[in-house]
């Protein structure tokens, strides 16, 4: 059979399967799953893009908002969602790799959902240094020694950043639009026009006025960019209102206002921090096995061959381009985003079956 036919087959069974793991089928097909689902928070409606109550954990200077499902001895992983997302990105993700024996836990981020900060005098950083320090804090405080971190955007570059600097804790890497640590002694370097149009948020964030129009126009601001950078993804309006709830935590203007003026140099970064920001600074490459993601619709960071970031891999890395998908590729493609997961973590050993 050759490759296309190969390919196009494997993308038919992926989607069979999103339809019937979205369906009304959602509830049997995880009580169904081949290993007991103890310990775990189960998905109540993948139509209206939710799971069931979130937990918490005390994790660093956070109490962190999560939910988890599957095994509770199965391989961890762990799925981190961008901005302005949220947790529901993973729904359908997360169904597929806990029928296939993984115990997912995805986790809301600083200044989103159900995660508030412990003590108020704590700095309300959204450096990416602080991102990626809270992905370890989170699995300090569950006891994982060690995961798979998978993620996109913002959750994509908490992903890179644990990945660089506790590559001890980080069994492997599947991260969307590729190496996704700042290099912010060269932000102020001009991009194509393409792109810094795409990126207009970021300069408007930069003022008072792009401060006070996230805290007045928050969902609007999310509803604009779901559109603008997925152009082929049609979500609903019961989607997109479940995730905004998500925008509502207090520390969330704050939170992203400093994350993009710290990011283009207009911002400085929190003591706590400077240590890992300078290592950060010399663009350490990753070194765990990495499969690395685009989608050719995505109307933020336009898809490439891979070969521009390849010197940041030392390992393993292999790349996919998904056709047809945006921005938000786990939840526009869930099933690719999936099989990512289960490709890299049966080539690190572990038996999980795949999609």
């Amino acid at each position: 059979m050759s490759d296309g036919r190969v390919y196009r087959r494997r993308r038919l069974l992926r989607r069979t399967f999103l339809t019937f793991a979205t369906g009304n089928l959602l509830s049997a097909a995880i009580a169904a799953a081949p290993r007991p689902m103890r310990n775990t928070t189960q998905l109540t409606s993948a139509k209206n893009n939710s799971f069931g109550p979130a937990r918490s954990v005390q994790a660093g200077v956070l109490n962190v908002g999560y939910v988890e499902l599957g095994p509770i001895d199965g391989p961890v992983v762990i799925l981190l969602h961008g901005w302005p997302y949220d947790i529901g990105s993973f729904v359908a993700s997360s169904l597929m790799l806990a029928e296939h024996g993984c115990r997912v836990i995805v986790p809301h981020l600083r200044g989103h959902g159900t995660t508030h900060f412990l003590e108020d005098a704590t700095p309300r950083s959204g450096q990416q240094a602080a991102i990626g320090a809270d992905v370890i804090a989170l699995m300090d405080a569950l006891n994982v020694p060690s995961a798979l971190l998978a993620g996109f955007d913002w959750g994509g570059r908490a992903a890179c950043v644990a990945a660089a600097l506790w590559p001890e804790r980080c069994s492997g890497l599947v991260s969307v639009n590729s190496y996704l640590i700042q290099d912010i002694a060269r932000a102020s370097s001009p991009l194509a026009v393409k792109t810094e149009a795409a990126f207009w948020y970021q300069f408007y964030f930069l003022t008072e006025r792009g401060r006070l129009g996230l805290s007045m126009h928050r969902r609007d601001i999310a509803r604009f960019m779901w559109t603008r950078n997925s152009p082929n993804w049609f979500f609903d309006e019961a989607t997109f209102l479940k995730s905004a709830e998500a925008f509502d935590n207090p520390d969330y203007v704050e939170i992203v206002i400093h994350s993009y003026r710290h990011r283009l140099g207009h911002s400085p970064g929190y003591p706590e921090f400077d240590e890992l920001e300078k290592r950060l600074a010399m663009q350490p490459p990753i070194t765990v096995p990495t499969i690395t993601l685009d989608g050719d619709a995505d109307g933020v960071v336009e898809a490439t061959d891979g070969r521009s970031t390849a010197a940041k891999f030392s390992g393993f890395r292999e790349h996919r381009v998904i056709r047809n998908v945006g921005h938000n590729l786990p939840q526009e493609d869930p099933a690719a985003f999936a099989s990512a997961i289960l490709d890299l973590l049966g080539r690190c050993g572990t038996r999980t079956a795949t999609i």
